[in-house]
């Protein structure tokens, strides 16, 4: 075996690249002697070279595939799962060789920017609430809407047991607007929009956090850059991977266990909901 360090890899790190296990349970396979090079014993510090065959158990070792990360414009009609039994699943429908899976979704009815990975880790940096990675959308309704329907778009919106996160939203027209979230609420902009009695008549997702659709067509995807890549790592450097992070209340209450004040608080703030 060659002795050149710098076209190497340590063995316990090169098991570990894999995604098998971790680097101490690795070097537990070699000092188990469950681990081969080439047929060969190992040992703590060997090292693994190109065109070398590793194994544990007698079972070869496979590289882990190249990480992935495309961007499509997902049309309407598309369902964002990896279910088979959907005819229409998002994964079927991009046809990638890679087995690839979502970061978060896109409602049937809805089109626009959707990511694509193999990289679980950075999923769940990306979907956490907590971690207030933007979101931008272009939404139409089905009549003309007012400053206050934009102020109590933009300043929380009670449904599904909670408040919405205040946001940005600008008018484009009388019944188009842009809105920015940093949450990935159930049916979110179309339950915020029902609840003021307006009804969504088109949905299209426009920009997750740096990246936006740009030229990119309806049904066509594309892979990030690496200046993409590189500043979404930086904007998810600090985020956490933990349910902590989406827990937090978007609504503060009193420390008071009795909910009857809180309600009523509620109430004053946000309104009987508007019938149409």
């Amino acid at each position: 075996m060659e002795s050149n360090n710098e076209t190497s890899i340590n063995l316990n790190k090169y098991i570990s690249s894999t995604g098998i296990c971790s680097r101490r349970e690795a070097e537990r396979f070699i000092n188990e002697g469950r681990v081969t090079i080439n047929g060969k014993p190992t040992q703590l510090g060997n090292r693994v070279h190109e065109g070398d065959v590793v194994k544990i158990d007698g079972k070869p070792l496979k590289a882990k595939p190249k990480t992935i990360y495309i961007a499509l414009n997902k049309p309407v009609g598309i369902v964002c799962t990896t279910d088979s039994k959907e005819r229409k699943n998002i994964v079927k429908f991009v046809g990638h060789p890679q087995r690839l899976f979502p970061i978060g979704r896109l409602d049937k009815p809805s089109e626009g920017l959707i990511f694509l990975t193999n990289d679980g880790d950075i999923v769940n940096k990306i979907l956490r609430a907590g971690n207030n990675h933007e979101k931008e959308y272009i939404v139409s309704v089905d009549k003309p809407f007012d400053e206050r329907f934009i102020k109590r778009m933009s300043n929380g919106i009670p449904i599904l047991g909670t408040v919405t996160k205040k946001c940005n939203v600008e008018r484009i027209n009388d019944t188009t607007f842009k809105i920015v979230l940093v949450q990935g609420l159930n049916r979110q902009i179309r339950r915020m929009c029902e609840y003021l009695g307006y009804e969504v008549k088109k949905l299209k997702r426009t920009r997750i956090m740096n990246v936006t659709l740009g030229k990119l067509k309806v049904g066509e995807w594309r892979e990030l850059t690496s200046k993409e890549m590189d500043e979404i790592n930086k904007l998810v450097a600090s985020s956490s991977k933990t349910e902590e992070a989406s827990k937090k209340s978007p609504l503060k209450t009193s420390t008071d266990k009795n909910t009857g004040a809180n309600k009523t608080a509620f109430k004053k703030k946000f309104g009987r909901r508007r019938k149409n």
